[in-house]
């Protein structure tokens, strides 16, 4: 049986080696394990950064995604940014990715969180129809995005 919930710390090598899958997915990162741990440590350790959700089958954490917070004036108040979306490719089709995201958008919602914002590759059609099925429509917003390259150990 699949239970949804809050990620917990000792689920970090595993969370690590989901986004190792979805940064091999996407056209504009690549899996760093030790920048992903960092992140990911960063968030586990503070609630006002935001919120790690996963999927556990028999223990074993199948899905995760990440709801990080910001304000928004334009809202008035709380806002985020849903990210790490990802589903082991072997419990795909299985509705999982949709349920952990209701959860994730249940929990956002008793949060007091008044939007919600992400970012799909352009590619994944597949994600696009389950965000879509789930609410989200597209912006008129571009995106654009300022990296500064540091080195790995920052």
């Amino acid at each position: 049986m699949t239970e949804f919930g809050p990620a917990r710390r000792e689920e970090l090598p595993q969370l690590v080696a989901l986004l190792g899958i979805l940064f091999s997915q996407e056209s504009e990162f690549a899996p760093d394990p030790a920048k992903q741990a960092r992140a990911l440590e960063k968030i586990l350790s503070d609630e006002n950064i935001g919120r790690l959700y996963v999927a556990r089958d028999s223990g074993k954490v199948v899905a995760m995604a990440a709801l990080l917070y910001t304000i928004s004036t334009a809202e008035g108040g709380l806002a985020a940014l849903l990210e790490d979306v990802i589903v082991l490719p072997r419990y795909r089709e299985r509705g999982i990715g949709t349920t952990l995201l209701q959860h994730v958008l249940g929990e956002a919602t008793k949060q007091g969180v008044l939007r919600v914002t992400l970012l799909t590759d352009g590619q994944n059609k597949r994600a696009q129809r389950l965000y879509s099925k789930l609410g989200f429509a597209p912006s008129t917003m571009t995106p654009m995005r300022l990296r500064w390259r540091r080195s790995s150990a920052e």
